[in-house]
């Protein structure tokens, strides 16, 4: 029998927080073909769950007799906004006795309750992160990434980052290969790396009101590249630099020059994941213009230099 993973499961959990995790670990027998993980899923009492959804789920096994597990995995979802005084007991019971203790979404509420979050640096869902921060001052929450570790606990944001969780932890066990064979078969794009921020440059902005600006943020995204001086950008529009900075900001709530910052680091980062070109070239192509300014801008934001980043990631 491979290491045990223990999903604890409630009523009102978010199914995808479970089960996107689950069949990651899974997948590790089914198509690396190798017996490392026994997973189990279990209530309080053994009783079937029924997720947020309307999907019933009726766990392994009961959670007061489960057997001590090697990663505990705490689904997230509308349940965890309740007490849930029975998993947060046997969280802080059993989860000091685990070699690895994992949240998706929300489920960070439900170790943050136990006590076991407290020191430590952790993420959630971005919609929570400032009611998991105000309800427990004692945990560094950052809203920031998709996931985080620290130490031997890891918390992920929503739900499909459960799954980019997963798939480090298996890479930390079996490797890379293993990780990314999995990711196919999941018909994953990639698995994502965990400092890579909840929101694209278009999901952290908002889409602004008026077409043309609207066009312009698509504009931008399409040619990194171009010419993107506040100057130029609002002479695409027939506005004035300086009325066309003031409405740009305040439709979409960032700054042109921070948009199309966040707009050439995420479009570096893709091609550094996906992609064998060389730095001289990605800079040019992303609008950097030099790899020492794009070396500046991956420091800057993201504490790695573009080369470090590709062999990371």
């Amino acid at each position: 029998m491979g290491k045990l993973v223990l999903f604890p499961v409630y009523d009102g959990l978010q199914s995808l927080d479970l089960t996107g995790p689950l069949e990651v670990f899974t997948g590790a027998s089914r198509y690396l073909g190798r017996d490392y993980y026994s997973v189990l899923t279990a209530s309080v009492g053994g009783g079937p769950v029924r997720t947020h959804s309307g999907l019933c789920i009726t766990p392994d096994v009961d959670l007061l007799s489960a057997p001590p597990a090697h990663t505990i995995v705490v689904p997230g979802g509308f349940g965890t906004r309740g007490p849930q005084p029975e998993i947060v007991a046997w969280l802080r019971a059993n989860g000091p006795g685990a070699s690895r203790l994992v949240s998706v979404c929300s489920g960070a509420f439900l170790l943050a309750r136990a006590g076991l979050l407290n020191g430590r640096k952790a993420t959630t869902h971005w919609s929570v992160c400032d009611a998991l921060a105000g309800a427990f001052p004692e945990v560094d929450v950052d809203p920031e990434p998709i996931f985080v570790r620290d130490g031997n606990v890891s918390t992920s944001a929503g739900v499909t980052s459960g799954i980019d969780l997963a798939l480090a932890l298996v890479e930390e066990d079996l490797g890379r290969d293993a990780a990314l064979t999995i990711a196919r078969h999941l018909v994953m794009f990639l698995r994502r790396p965990g400092n890579q921020t909840q929101f694209s440059a278009q999901l952290t902005a908002q889409a602004a009101e008026r077409q043309p600006l609207r066009e312009v943020q698509q504009w931008i995204t399409e040619h990194p590249a171009a010419k993107l001086s506040v100057d130029a950008l609002a002479e695409r529009v027939n506005l004035s630099p300086r009325q066309f900075a003031r409405v740009f900001t305040a439709q979409t709530g960032m700054t042109p020059g921070r948009y199309v910052d966040r707009v050439r680091l995420e479009a570096a980062r893709r091609q550094l994941e996906d992609s064998e070109a060389g730095i001289s070239k990605i800079a040019k192509s992303c609008g950097f213009g030099t790899p020492e300014s794009m070396r500046r801008a991956f420091i800057r934001t993201l504490g790695v230099s573009p080369a470090e980043y590709r062999r990371r990631f």
